[in-house]
């Protein structure tokens, strides 16, 4: 996919992964859309971009939140070329004093919002004819253990 001038929905943008995605595809040329739950951490991501960019604070477990993301992307730069489903949350507790509230909540972000993001952004790219959808997770999702792990920076690198 050519890069340059193309538009990047990057979900989960205020740190960690889509932090570094967001630079990666910044540097690459995109214009980025940065979505998260809290403006102040993405403001400090778009303060580390190269180029053009816009915030949007949603929630991904919203499907009418992901509505108002892509319109305001096409508001903003007339298409969008690339969603990166990559925002993701994770209990804060050992799986048995995990609540089922807070399993709701893991799985009404980290599996409905990537759900919502394919249901809103797959027909905006089939009228463009024109489109990828790029889904992330850390390593924490791999790995069975009786505490959440911590997520450690990680330098993030691309590739064709």
């Amino acid at each position: 996919m050519e890069t340059l001038g193309k538009t990047a929905v990057v979900t989960g943008a205020g740190s960690g992964i889509g932090r570094g995605l967001a630079r990666v595809l910044s540097k690459a040329g995109m214009n980025l859309v940065l979505v998260g739950h809290h403006t102040p951490p993405l403001e400090e991501t778009a303060s580390l971009l190269m180029g053009s960019s816009i915030i949007v604070e949603a929630d991904v477990s919203n499907l009418e939140d992901v509505r108002l993301t892509a319109d305001e992307t096409i508001r903003a730069f007339g298409a969008v070329h690339l969603l990166c489903n990559n925002a993701g949350v994770g209990p804060f507790a050992a799986t048995q004093e995990t609540t089922i509230e807070e399993w709701e909540w893991v799985l009404s972000v980290n599996l409905w919002g990537v759900i919502h993001g394919v249901h809103v952004f797959l027909p905006l790219f089939e009228a463009q004819n024109e489109g990828h959808v790029y889904a992330t997770a850390s390593e924490s999702g791999l790995y069975g253990c009786p505490f959440w792990p911590r997520i450690t920076r990680r330098s993030l690198q691309l590739s064709d």
